[in-house]
């Protein structure tokens, strides 16, 4: 099987060694969770329930109308004790429904749905009911990505099992552990959106998978033309544009989306969950994690209930020598936030939670750019890192704009490969967000 690939990119250490064979472990006992009520990027949703509520694990517990809306729905069976604002893992405060477990364990799940009989509405509606996500990013509600418009017919539907983010193997275990969830996922996603061709991107530091994935393709694939493609394992893999480009050869146009190029890409956490939805009639209410990192005594792949605590999964579950820790970091190193405390609650798309000791949190003094060209060289977007941070630092908007920022996908490459330890991505961070400011500011100057 040959190996694709993109252009630019780099090679961070792996560091997956330590829990790529450890088996997945499924939590159901916690003294309570934290589910924050917006997890998904769109239009804010309200809490359905009140405090003294008595909620079912599955029940829906929080939504509103509009289409980028996305559900939320009780991790466990218990009484609502509080809803207020609480940390995240971005950072901020945000709305959070607080539960006590209850003594017994009851569902409220939906009612198992054929996707190969039923109409391509029903097939949304239970996506978009089942509260499933985009959890290899920033939580794009699936029901919208599965419903492209009539002139952007669908070829590729692409799982992303890359998983190039350093550290984590969660995917790499859903794989190896029930690869027929992945697959099956996938036929489902193909028969929404009209596909012809299903491919599995998978780096080749996880061949071991191929043999598994291909019969799963021959008992799940429900007769559709799917397919599992090597790619090289090199940083930001996973990213949809690179995965799009390494796959199918075609290049996602400046401002564009996946379906401009008639894809519909999907990670292995949103693909099972799909399958979830209709075999079982159950909603995203459980997040697949790693547990790893330097200070970790004992890493771990996981599945626990969406609203635990971090902190909740010491020492039972997890032990860590806290006279190593330096940094706690939600998610992968290269593009996952670090967090002041681990009374952070796990969502939906909280891949890992990593626990870095002194060498993986090593922190260096920034030097003046050099003009080596390194991170032009590896920036996978085709952008120049070192020219967006002329203009940022500069306060120059109009520029930095035109050279592309908005299409910097902030994976963090640059900042890698920098000999100066320039801190590029979080500059590229903020700046972008002042050009959102500035061109929203432009479209209501425009419009009065």
């Amino acid at each position: 099987m040959s190996t694709k690939t993109f252009k630019g990119g780099a090679h961070p250490p792996e560091r997956k060694e330590r829990s790529a064979s450890v088996p997945i472990e499924i939590l159901r006992k916690v003294t309570q969770v934290v589910i924050p009520v917006n997890q998904h990027f769109g239009a804010p949703i309200q809490p359905l329930v009140k405090v003294g509520d008595l909620v079912k694990r599955g029940q829906k517990i929080a939504d509103a109308d509009g289409r980028m809306t996305v559900p939320l729905h009780a991790s466990i069976t218990g009484t609502v004790k509080k809803i207020e604002p609480r940390m995240q893992a971005n950072n901020l405060e945000g709305l959070a429904i607080v539960i006590e477990p209850a003594s017994e364990d009851e569902t409220d799940f939906m009612q198992p749905l054929d996707a190969f009989a039923c109409t391509k509405q029903e097939a949304l509606a239970r996506v978009r009911e089942a509260g499933i996500i985009g959890v290899g990013g920033a939580g794009f509600p699936a029901h919208v990505k599965f419903a492209p418009p009539p002139n952007k017919p669908i070829e590729y539907v692409i799982a992303n099992a890359a998983e190039c983010e350093p550290f984590l193997t969660i995917d790499e275990r859903v794989m190896e552990e029930t690869p027929e969830d992945l697959i099956d996922g996938m036929a489902i996603v193909m028969a929404i959106v009209g596909a012809s061709k299903g491919v599995v991107g998978l780096e080749n530091n996880k061949t071991h998978l191929v043999h598994l994935l291909e019969k799963a393709i021959a008992d799940k694939a429900h007769g559709l033309d799917i397919s599992v493609q090597l790619l090289a394992t090199k940083y930001p893999q996973g990213g949809e544009k690179m995965l799009i480009t390494a796959i199918t050869g075609r290049e996602v146009p400046s401002g564009g989306l996946p379906m401009d190029v008639a894809c519909v890409v999907s990670n292995v956490g949103t693909l099972k969950a799909v399958s979830e939805a209709f075999r079982k009639g159950k909603p995203v209410i459980d997040t697949g994690l790693t547990v790893t990192g330097g200070a970790c005594e004992t890493p771990k792949n996981l599945f626990v209930p969406v609203g635990m605590l971090v902190q909740d999964l010491f020492p039972d579950v997890v032990r860590y020598d806290e006279g190593k820790l330096r940094r706690i970091v939600m998610g992968g190193p290269m593009m996952g936030p670090a967090v002041p405390t681990l009374q952070i609650p796990i969502q939906k798309n909280t891949s890992g939670v990593l626990l870095m000791d002194a060498t993986e949190a090593k922190a260096y003094a920034e030097g003046p750019c050099i003009r080596c060209g390194r991170c032009m060289r590896a920036c996978s977007c085709r952008l120049s890192p070192a020219l967006l941070n002329v203009a940022f630092n500069a306060g120059d908007l109009d520029t930095a704009e035109k050279i592309g920022a908005l299409d910097c996908i902030e994976c963090g490459t640059c900042s890698f490969v920098c000999p100066s330890h320039i801190q590029l991505v979080q500059r590229f961070r903020v700046g972008k967000q002042l050009v959102r400011v500035k061109k929203q500011k432009e479209a209501l100057r425009a419009g009065k």
